[in-house]
């Protein structure tokens, strides 16, 4: 049931995060100076993460360097087959909001002394579909993680909940235990005081023995 629950959460975290993401031409300033990129959102994850996969993606490329400095990551001489021969230079800067847990990815592409814009339609919509692609899997990855959290938290709430419910049937148990206990206890009660009623008749007619047989000794001169 969990495993289908969590399927259900990402098929719709999907579809979600499919319509939701975006990319969107700009304008940002980068350390290297202002450049036209490329901007997008990763939803319910934080930068690092995001970081991380960013640069794995760009070092799946044939490349001279991937250095990740600050918010910053810049990919040298990065080659994309779709593109021929001609390495480019990919500048990618990273903003998070830690509340809405929203990364904001800046990606700027020099082709040697220009950037990327709309303009350029193939290369424009190559570099768009990758980082929509990224960004929508890993608005999804961050979206399993935390159903894997829930999920965990669930699992041992329901283990909490099975222990509570042991321990309440062995309660039950030991009262109707008690019950047994007590009713055989009322029992032993009434034959024990039914016994010392028998008892101290015995005893009375031995006391009257007793007697009996000191008087006779009294009569013994």
């Amino acid at each position: 049931m969990k495993n289908i629950t969590t399927g259900l959460l990402i098929m719709a975290s999907a579809y979600s995060f499919a319509q939701e993401v975006k990319v969107k031409s700009g304008n940002e300033k980068f350390s290297s100076g202002s450049h036209d990129c490329l901007t997008t959102q990763i939803f319910e994850g934080d930068k690092d993460k995001a970081m991380t996969k960013w640069k794995s993606k760009l070092n799946s490329f044939k490349d001279e360097k991937v250095k990740w400095k600050g918010d910053e990551i810049f990919g040298d001489n990065i080659e994309i087959k779709d593109w021929g021969n001609n390495p480019v230079d990919i500048y990618s800067k990273f903003d998070e909001d830690k509340d809405k847990k929203i990364v904001t990815m800046h990606v700027a592409v020099d082709l040697g002394g220009t950037y990327l814009t709309s303009s350029d339609k193939d290369k424009y919509k190559y570099i768009e579909k990758l980082m929509k692609e990224f960004a929508v899997d890993l608005s999804k990855d961050n979206i399993k993680d935390q159903v894997s959290a829930a999920e965990k938290i669930l699992g041992n709430l329901e283990d909490d909940q099975k222990d509570l419910e042991k321990k309440n049937k062995g309660y039950k148990d030991d009262i109707e235990d008690y019950k047994k206990k007590i009713t055989k206890a009322e029992s032993d009660i009434k034959d024990n005081e039914s016994a010392q009623a028998k008892k101290k008749s015995e005893i009375e007619a031995q006391k009257k023995v007793t007697d009996e047989i000191r008087k006779k000794l009294d009569k013994v001169n």
